[in-house]
């Protein structure tokens, strides 16, 4: 039975927008959740559930997607990778670059020439035995060595959220990955214009590079300028919603601007994040936060379609071999090109170890490469029936759809090799695995209600308590005597002898249980604006147990954090 086209099933009759993108996009969304959980379940990270999904309904699968269906929605993956520089960017610090800017540049260029050099000669090799041409096998060379030096930040840097990793090899690939786009951009265009005058299809070096130039010097100014307008706008707007609001608007400009002038979006949205996060870093703070949360569905949708566009049912058999020899020569490339940067510059061993397997995922930056590629280099013929250009598209899309599969689960290998797999950890993980008893001052004195205030004063000055609960005579909490309700009733000192700790204290505002999750108990508090909770055995007895303090309950979260991260440093031999 045919699967109809949900795209275009549900056009209405005016012709206008169709009811069936939004099927689609919700069926994206929720498929590709559904698919990260279940590869989440046999260990896979979730990046690959969402590839899967969108294979299953795209042409390679189901067919409900097409590939032209992708392309007409190409302003939400235009949206996704803005969100995705913004995101990395934000990942950069100055001081991070001022430490490691020779040891970073000295490994972008090993793995990035290595693959270029690997790839050019292994698939350049197949090409000419296959077609006997010189000319076709050194232009494929060099385009196919071009595009291989590119790695996909998006996949790779999901992967280093799920797993909350943290070190110096996650710095070092995360900053890897952001400047990897320049290096390929420059290869690219030397690349494809030097295949196009060895085939006498025009083109020339000079003019390649400084397109280059334009494309990514305009992108990191254009990110710039949009920077500093953003700064003044956190500066005027503090709330956390309302900015993450005028970020997702500059963020479209950039993306806009950038798309208009045929710049490098993810460069130009990536310079935004990178600027907002060194020169306002607490101004902005709270808002990638948020902008995490909020670009998860944008993620999912991306690599969904990344997914869904892919079609390998059309390529010709002998190309196989040419994926399978890029596949090996560009693994090998990144690997060993970084093994030997770090090396030289001196690297710590994780870097040394594990960075190159952190670096193999290929994804969209390639894939637009190799369409333009298609279009520059269609009139030349490597057999009757194929182009170079098609050749190109047909190797570069099979190859993704591999490396996108194995790309994730090597950064997870790298991730947990060298030990920084969940050292990412904040506060509020370290609350998620507590409960209020955990943390509470146990069995603390109660403070009967006919106890005078003078009494209860001796009790304060010999403890460092501030707050006591306060017992009726059936010993059920009725109120909270705190340090501030007696300075509020200092003005009656004389009568402390006679006034009775009922007089003064406070009605309870807050009570909790010794069971509860730590986490929504402290949100709760943080929401409120209250300084304690009086915790008691249930809130039907309501026979007080201790109270958790605020104040004592933060320090006693940092304390089991640093135990804890310094624990993971300790394993992790870093």
């Amino acid at each position: 039975m045919e699967i109809p086209d949900v795209l275009n099933a549900s056009a209405g009759a005016s012709g206008g927008f169709s009811p069936g993108v939004l099927a689609i996009l919700g069926l994206c969304v929720a498929g590709g959740m559904a698919g990260a959980w279940f590869f989440q379940k046999i260990r896979f990270p979730q990046v690959v559930g969402y590839i899967f999904i969108g294979l299953l309904i795209g042409d390679t699968g189901l067919g409900m997607v097409h590939a032209s269906d992708v392309e007409n929605l190409q302003m939400l993956n235009l949206f996704a990778l803005g969100i995705i520089g913004f995101l990395v960017g934000g990942e950069l610090r100055f001081e991070l670059f001022r430490r490691y800017a020779k040891e970073f540049t000295t490994i972008l260029f090993g793995e990035g020439l290595s693959a270029f050099a690997i790839v050019g000669v292994l698939c350049g090799g197949i090409v000419y035995c296959i077609t006997g041409s010189f000319a076709a096998s050194l232009a494929a060379g060099m385009v196919f060595g071009a595009i291989a030096s590119a790695t996909d930040p998006a996949s790779t840097i999901d992967v280093i959220w799920e797993y909350r990793a943290k070190g110096v090899m996650t710095a070092a690939i995360i900053a890897i990955v952001a400047l990897d786009d320049a290096l390929a951009l420059t290869l690219y265009g030397i690349g494809t214009s030097s295949a196009q005058l060895v085939t006498s299809s025009g083109g020339s070096v000079l003019d390649a590079l400084k397109q280059v130039g334009f494309e990514i010097f305009g992108a990191l100014g254009l990110g710039a300028a949009f920077a500093v307008v953003l700064i003044a706008f956190l500066r005027c707007q503090q709330q956390g919603d309302r900015a993450v609001a005028v970020s997702i608007g500059v963020i479209l400009l950039v993306i806009g601007t950038a798309a208009f002038y045929n710049l490098d979006v993810i460069l130009a949205a990536m310079m935004v994040g990178f600027i907002l996060t060194n020169l306002a870093p607490r101004r902005s703070e709270e808002m990638f936060k948020l902008m995490r949360s909020f670009s998860i569905p944008i993620y999912v949708l991306f690599f969904v379609f990344v997914g869904a566009r892919l079609n390998i049912w059309d390529m010709p058999g002998w190309l196989w071999l040419i994926a399978l020899a890029y596949v090996i020569g560009r693994s090998f490339g990144k690997w060993s090109g970084s093994w030997l940067g770090a090396k030289m510059a001196g690297s710590a061993a994780p870097v040394r170890k594990y960075l190159g397997l952190g670096i193999f995922a290929q994804g969209g930056v390639a894939i637009g490469l190799s369409i333009v590629a298609a279009a520059n280099l269609k009139s030349v013929m490597v057999t009757d029936s194929l182009s170079l250009g098609d050749m190109i598209v047909y190797v570069v899309t099979a190859t993704t759809l591999i490396l996108q599969f194995l790309g994730p689960s090597m950064v997870k290998m790298a991730l947990r090799l060298s030990g920084e797999a969940g050292r990412d950890v904040t506060a509020e993980d370290v609350m998620r695995g507590m409960t209020v008893g955990d943390v509470m001052n146990q069995a603390p004195t109660m403070l009967p209600e006919d106890m005078t205030v003078a009494q209860a004063f001796e009790i304060f000055s010999g403890s460092a308590e501030t707050a006591y609960p306060v017992i009726g005579e059936d010993d059920r909490v009725i109120g909270i005597l705190t340090f501030t309700a007696l300075k509020n009733v200092a003005g009656d000192h004389p009568n402390w002898g006679w006034m009775l700790v009922a007089d003064a204290m406070l009605p309870v505002n807050g009570i909790t249980t010794p069971g509860a999750s730590l986490s929504d108990v402290c949100k709760e508090m943080r929401l409120e604006r209250q300084d304690r909770m009086i915790v008691v055995d249930s809130r039907e007895n309501m026979h007080g147990l201790g109270v958790l303090d605020l104040r004592i309950l933060e320090l006693k979260v940092e304390k089991k954090l640093l135990l804890t991260t310094s624990g993971m440093a300790e394993r992790g031999g870093c």
